[in-house]
C-alpha cells in the first residue's frame, strides 16, 4: 500500500488530501513519525524520524495522531480482497504482502508467466481503489528480492515489472542501497569493491 496510514487519514478526511500529512506524534511532543504522505515526504519527512525533525523539515505538515484499530481494520478488508486473487498470500506487515500468482499464471517461460501476471495486478490495484479508495503500487519478478525492488521503483501507484531476462540491464543502473540491508557503510565497502 501507498503510505498507507497517511493516506487512510487523507481518505477519511477530505481536508487533508493534497496536504502533508505526518502521522505520529506531534512536533512538541517526544515521539516518532509512523508514516508521511507523498506531500510530506517532498520535505524529507521519512518514517522512524523524530517528529520534532520532520516538523522543522516540514512546517506546513499536519500531524495526526495514529489510529492504529483503524489501519488494523482496513488493511483486514485489503487482504481479504489480495486473499481473493487465488495466489499464495504471505503477508509482511500490516500494509505489504508477497503473492505467488505461479500457478495462476503459468506460461511456457517464465517472462511470459510474468507478463501473464499483469492483468491479475492490474485487477488488483484496481479493486482496492474502487473499494477501498486507495492506492497500493506492485512489482512483479521471479523472486521477493526483485518484486520488492520493483514495487519501490514507481510509487505511488505504480506497477512495474522485472523479467527474468532483463534483470541484470534493470538493476545496473539503480543505487546499491536498493537491496534489502544495504546501509550507509555497506554501500561505501560495496562502491570501493568496483
Amino acid at each position: 500500500m501507498d503510505a498507507f496510514y497517511a493516506s487512510v487519514e487523507q481518505r477519511d478526511d477530505p481536508g487533508l488530501r493534497g496536504r502533508p500529512v505526518i502521522v505520529g506524534s506531534p512536533p512538541t511532543q517526544r515521539g516518532v513519525v509512523c508514516a508521511a504522505s507523498y506531500e510530506a515526504r517532498k520535505f524529507g519527512v521519512r518514517f522512524a524520524m523524530l517528529s520534532a525533525t520532520a516538523g522543522r523539515l516540514c512546517p506546513t505538515g499536519i500531524f495526526v495522531r495514529p489510529h492504529m484499530d483503524h489501519y488494523r481494520e482496513e488493511s483486514r478488508h485489503i487482504m481479504q480482497i489480495v486473499a481473493e486473487t487465488g495466489a499464495v498470500v504471505e503477508p509482511m506487515s500490516i500494509d505489504e504482502a508477497y503473492l505467488d500468482v505461479s500457478s495462476v499464471s503459468q506460461a511456457e517461460d517464465i517472462d511470459a508467466s510474468l507478463l501473464k501476471a499483469m492483468p491479475l495486478a492490474r485487477h488488483l490495484k484496481q479493486r482496492i481503489l474502487s473499494e477501498r479508495k486507495l492506492t497500493a503500487t506492485i512489482g512483479i519478478a521471479t523472486n521477493k528480492l526483485l518484486a520488492k525492488i520493483a514495487s519501490d521503483h514507481k510509487k505511488p501507484d505504480g506497477l512495474t515489472v522485472i523479467s527474468d531476462s532483463e534483470k541484470i540491464s534493470f538493476l545496473r543502473p539503480l543505487n546499491v542501497r536498493v537491496l534489502y540491508g544495504v546501509g550507509k557503510v555497506t554501500e561505501q565497502v560495496l562502491n570501493q569493491a568496483l
